[in-house]
């Protein structure tokens, strides 16, 4: 005997392409993203691993050398990235990103060392002091740091040009 519900029992067709998606909330013009803020955090925090690093490598028999410049000068590259994130200068996400990768490949070069010699502490201590320059470069590399970086701050009005009054 047929059901006599008057509910089709047929599946409803759905279209194969998804739902469009409403446009994404953006951070109005003038407000600095929470990304921003947390990509120059942890820029600082690749420069406290780049001055933790000055300091093992420095003894005191020998005192200061020239090889100690290396993370001296990578820590000062972390510190004016972070700072140039955090005001928003022309893409500072890409010196921020270089910040990072340095130190970040020669912690890794330390961590394999560490690793063949045997592991231990010294590698799990290598293995968290990766933590700053991971962290930086993903947030680095996040779209809303990008954006914020890419906004031309001279104050120029939407359409790009400036009036013609004031340019003579």
């Amino acid at each position: 005997m047929p059901s006599s519900s008057s509910r089709s029992r047929a599946a409803t067709r759905r279209s194969p392409r998804p739902a469009p998606r409403g446009p994404v909330a953006a951070a109005p013009a003038g407000e600095r993203p929470l990304a921003a803020t947390l990509a120059a955090v942890f820029g600082l925090l690749v420069a406290a691993v780049d001055a933790y690093l000055t300091w093992l490598l420095w003894t005191p028999e020998v005192g200061w050398d020239s090889y100690l410049l290396v993370p001296i000068l990578l820590g000062v590259l972390a510190v004016v990235a972070a700072v140039a994130v955090f005001l928003g200068l022309r893409r500072a996400w890409l010196l921020l990103v270089v910040a990072a990768a340095l130190p970040l490949v020669g912690m890794l070069t330390v961590v394999v060392l560490f690793a063949v010699l045997g592991g231990g502490a010294a590698l799990w201590g290598a293995v968290a002091l990766l933590i700053a320059p991971v962290g930086c470069l993903v947030l680095a590399l996040r779209r809303p740091v990008r954006e914020w970086t890419r906004r031309d701050r001279a104050g120029r009005p939407a359409g790009g040009r400036r009036d013609a009054g004031s340019a003579r």
